[in-house]
């Protein structure tokens, strides 16, 4: 089973190192609030983007070895969606995913080895 997220005030994406990126909220003249970003916030937004590319081609990998069972969706293409959801959302928003969900997981700070556990059906 996948070990589920540390609890925040407000996920956000993780670098390798540990550390969480929080947006600065500016005002802006359009809708009232504009989200900037310093280049540590943005750093750790890359890291968890090429963790979910190189995590999904990995799972694509191992369905072609028919590791996975089923079907394997795969978040290639879409890892800055998921991201910049988690950038953005508030404490009280509520996410609902499709099938193509390992992206989310691993952008809301789940163990990698805990999410391919899931997918191949072993223990972590």
């Amino acid at each position: 089973m996948a070990k589920a997220a540390r609890k925040t005030d407000k996920p956000v994406p993780v670098s390798q190192s540990g550390t969480r990126a929080r947006p600065t909220v500016v005002p802006s003249p359009a809708n009232g609030r504009v989200k900037e970003f310093t280049k540590t916030e943005e750093l750790a937004a890359f890291e968890t983007m090429l963790l979910i590319r190189r995590f999904e081609e990995r799972a694509g990998q191992m369905y072609g070895m028919g590791l996975i069972g089923g079907f394997c969706h795969l978040y290639i293409g879409q890892e800055a969606v998921v991201v910049g959801m988690q950038m953005a959302i508030e404490p009280t928003d509520q996410v609902i995913t499709g099938y193509r969900d390992h992206g989310h997981m691993l952008a809301c700070g789940m163990d990698p080895k805990g999410v391919m556990a899931e997918l191949t059906g072993r223990r972590t």
